[in-house]
């Protein structure tokens, strides 16, 4: 008789904590909410703020406010009232995982080619976190080895790596660029010459699981600012309708005119360093509305580093002078009414200096807020991601920047005075204590 009695019993108390757990499942834990007050907030979509509190629901911006009673009571509150708010920055055009730490003795071109894979996501992270420090919290990233940005990026989504959110390419295209070997030689990855071979390319950054694609229409990089076409019409115009076809955009790499020409021609999303670019296709981005990421600094940092990298003496001057005519060619493509994003092409130990090129925007005769828009709107609209990327608004990303000064007076604010970083809705970057604010 008691095995019958207990025996019900059981089954309710199975079935008891069956429910429980299920109504567990079905009642996720309450997001974290966290109220952000600024002095003054820019928020990207045409309003100064003053006084602002920008309350954030988990990893999203639930409200922009200057009503304190707003506040949830269960709410953390971050006081920043000492500074300026901005939308959290993105950079159009870096290389992640090409990252280098400066190993007294060793050129940092020998640094990379030393490191396996695994090795160099690993040291990827110091970049990130120096990147974050900047402001930047979303990146495009235009050609890594090996897949190694889809790697990173996965694991900065999963939360096993503290970084920018990145959309990646894998490999970019180029043409083949080795000599004849005997024997049996595979390609290497992103090798593609004519038609055939640059559809079979781009498919396979799409299989490999990209966000965008890349292709190479030009020589230059690095200390070689050569600009000779590599792609002609139909070659682009093929990776343009295929990254289309399937959903993706792309951006296209030329230092001279006449890739660039084509490029916008073919249909580009995008337009990567590109310098000397005559009239009839400066008119042509600004009818399409193609963006151009001109890319001014790295060239800079290229002259500050050369030892430390590795290059040999002798490209100076030919270095100084196309930053010359990339800036002349940013200052006429400005004028004539293109849009622009902002893109650092950091590398090496470029980490960190990610939005120096703002200073270039300006010099070009951008005031400083339309030099931020390109690292906000601007470039939240060349990811797609208008809606949820580069602003401060109800239901767009928590990504949020504090800064000292007014960025919307000098420039230099947003580049060298960021106290505060968030992202998603996490706090990544806090210098306000160090300065004993």
């Amino acid at each position: 008789m008691k095995r019958i009695r207990l025996f019900p019993t059981l089954v309710v108390l199975a079935l008891a904590v069956a429910l429980s757990m299920a109504s567990a499942q079905e009642k996720p834990a309450a997001k974290a909410v966290k109220a952000v007050r600024f002095g003054k907030l820019w928020d990207a979509k045409g309003k100064l703020w003053t006084n602002a509190i920008v309350i954030v629901e988990g990893d999203r911006i639930k409200t922009v406010t200057n009503d304190a009673s707003a506040i949830p009571p269960s709410a953390e509150v971050m006081d920043l009232s000492k500074y300026t708010g901005l939308p959290g920055l993105v950079d159009v055009h870096t290389h992640m995982t090409i990252y280098t730490d400066e190993t007294p003795g060793v050129p940092m071109l020998k640094q990379l080619t030393a490191n396996p894979p695994a090795v160099e996501v690993f040291l990827a992270r110091k970049g990130a976190l120096r990147t974050l420090e900047t402001g930047v919290t979303t990146v495009r990233d235009l050609g890594a080895d090996q897949y190694m940005d889809i790697a990173m990026r996965d694991l900065i989504n999963r939360g096993e790596m503290i970084g920018p959110r990145m959309f990646v390419v894998g490999y970019g295209l180029y043409i083949t660029n080795t000599p004849y070997k005997s024997g049996l030689n595979l390609p290497a990855g992103g090798i593609a010459d004519g038609v055939p071979e640059v559809l079979r390319v781009v498919r396979q950054q799409i299989a490999a699981g990209v966000d965008l694609i890349k292709m190479y229409a030009s020589t230059g990089t690095d200390d070689d600012v050569t600009g000779f076409q590599t792609y002609n019409y139909e070659e682009i115009k093929t990776a343009v309708d295929t990254a289309h076809q399937f959903g993706k955009k792309i951006a296209i790499h030329s230092y001279g005119p006449d890739g660039a020409r084509d490029a916008v021609r073919a249909g580009t999303d995008s337009l990567e360093h590109a310098t000397d670019m005559d009239d009839a296709t400066i008119a042509e981005m600004a009818k399409r509305g193609t963006f151009y990421v001109p890319t001014i600094d790295h060239n800079r940092y290229y002259l500050d580093n050369w030892q430390k990298i590795g290059y040999a003496n002798g490209f100076q001057e030919k270095t100084k002078a196309f930053i010359a005519r990339n800036l002349e060619t940013a200052r006429k493509t400005h004028k004539a009414g293109v849009k622009f994003a902002m893109g650092s092409d950091a590398i090496y130990t470029m980490f960190g200096q990610n939005t120096r090129e703002l200073g270039w925007f300006v010099k070009a005769g951008m005031t400083p807020e339309q030099a931020l828009r390109t690292a906000t709107t601007n470039a939240a609209e060349l990811l797609g991601k208008e809606k949820e990327l580069g602003a401060v608004a109800p239901g767009y990303f928590a990504d949020l920047v504090a800064v000292e000064g007014d960025p919307l007076a000098d420039i230099d604010v947003a580049i060298n005075n960021v106290r505060w970083v968030m992202k998603g809705g996490t706090v990544v970057a806090d210098k306000t204590k160090d300065r004993g604010h």
